[in-house]
């Protein structure tokens, strides 16, 4: 069993793995993947120089506020280019699987994002690119895909001049040109042939991260979907606390060793951006406190895209204005006389010794509760001097985060349309 520490995140990540020490190369088993934090010790992302507490935070707050923008416009259905959520994945994904793709295979780091929808692999030769890459001449299983492939007119590009499907993106301030291609993507002992991948030849700009993604939406060309003849569209992971410091996290991939007893909540469709995984967040639940919040700041509306989204790119929780509110101003009453400070983005901060008043979470979604202990909601300095109730408010979506999903099972059972929940240690 791996594990993961979260510490300063970083972009969607996905590399040719040129070394990894022997300790951290241990093999998956079966259909469960272990699972890195991009900047734990077992990956080639980890940052270079320590960061302060208070700049990782800060660190971490940008990310999160770039990924929400990027969402944000998702939900809307105001970027439905080329390759869906590929256009502009300027978001702080922390956790990476290991695969392998081509023949013979090259082995890549590829981080995991519940709300991309492909695959995007910098190649070789790429001008532009930070990274090192995928080499497609070197595996005997590529080929390119052409402008009259399904997958082409899958991707919605309107940019095909010759006869290979080209895709042109923007990505922040960047500019990203890529062909759609074809190789065998393998993760664990599982192999999918053909696997459709944005193959990335040009960036200009000095947006776009150095590494690529997985993209595990339920858009056409996302690994559930390529892969729904192996694994019938369901997975599931485990994303351990980041204060662990082993390397316990799993990605489970089938509906084979998937929980027994576990409630779920159905999941729900915007026709704007089908691919997201919305939930029906009925109610948050402080202490024993169900919190008075606006009935229209949980709603789903799938005409502005309004509603509550599982994600696992965003590492705090974002609720609408009038629910984070809400929920912050009974947090404080709980919390009693202490005084209230902040740190960049977050508004309820304490420097006096938290413990016993702080109270539960719980998020109540139609079918299940998930109650949170205090780890998944409090983010505390390592001298713990400085504690912050580690959400914020969102302008149009409500996020539930992966820092609130740690340490339980998510269970995206697609076949199905539901969302399992239930809480697991894995740190």
């Amino acid at each position: 069993m791996e594990g993961l520490h979260l510490t300063i995140l970083f972009l969607l990540s996905l590399t040719v793995v040129h070394s990894i020490s022997p300790k951290c190369d241990l093999p998956s088993q079966g259909s469960t993947l272990r699972v890195y934090h991009v900047s734990s010790p077992c990956s080639p992302f980890r940052p270079k120089t320590s960061l302060s507490w208070e700049e990782s935070v800060l660190q971490m707050q940008a990310d999160d506020k770039t990924r929400l923008v990027y969402l944000t416009s998702l939900v809307a259905g105001r970027s439905f280019v080329p390759i869906g959520s590929g256009r502009q994945i300027i978001q702080s994904p922390t956790y990476i699987v290991k695969a392998s793709i081509g023949t013979p295979a090259q082995s890549l780091l590829m981080a995991l994002d519940t709300s991309a929808d492909m695959a995007l692999v910098p190649c070789a030769g790429c001008v532009g690119c930070l990274s090192s890459t995928y080499d497609s001449t070197k595996s005997a299983s590529f080929s390119s895909l052409t402008c009259g492939a399904n997958q082409c007119k899958q991707v919605q590009t309107s940019n095909c001049p010759g006869t290979t499907c080209s895709l042109n993106m923007t990505y922040g301030g960047s500019t990203l040109a890529a062909t759609l291609a074809l190789d065998n993507l393998t993760l664990a002992t599982d192999s999918v042939p053909g696997y459709s991948f944005g193959c990335i030849k040009q960036v200009t700009g000095g947006s776009f991260p150095p590494q690529g993604v997985l993209g595990l939406s339920r858009g056409p060309l996302s690994f559930i979907s390529q892969s729904k003849s192996l694994y019938t569209s369901t997975f599931s992971y485990c994303l351990p606390s980041f204060k662990s410091s082993n390397f316990s996290g799993t990605l489970r991939l089938g509906q084979f060793g998937q929980p027994k007893v576990i409630n779920y909540t159905p999941l729900l469709t915007n026709p704007k951006r089908p691919s997201l995984y919305y939930v029906n967040l009925l109610a948050v639940k402080v202490g024993s406190t169900v919190v008075n919040i606006p009935a229209s700041a949980l709603a789903f509306n799938p005409n502005t895209g309004g509603g509550t989204i599982v994600d696992s790119g965003t590492v705090f929780t974002r609720l609408v204005d009038g629910a984070y509110t809400a929920v912050r101003d009974e947090f404080r009453r709980r919390m009693g006389t202490a005084g209230v400070t902040s740190l960049g983005g977050f508004d309820t901060c304490y420097t006096v010794p938290v413990g016993k008043q702080v109270p539960t979470i719980t998020f109540m979604f139609a079918g299940l509760n998930m109650t949170l202990p205090p780890d998944n909601f409090l983010i505390r300095s390592s001298s713990g001097a400085t504690t912050c109730l580690a959400m914020s408010a969102s302008p149009a979506v409500n996020v539930i985060a992966n820092m609130q999903q740690q340490n339980h099972r998510l269970v995206f059972d697609v076949a199905k349309n539901r969302l399992g929940v239930s809480r697991e240690i894995c740190s």
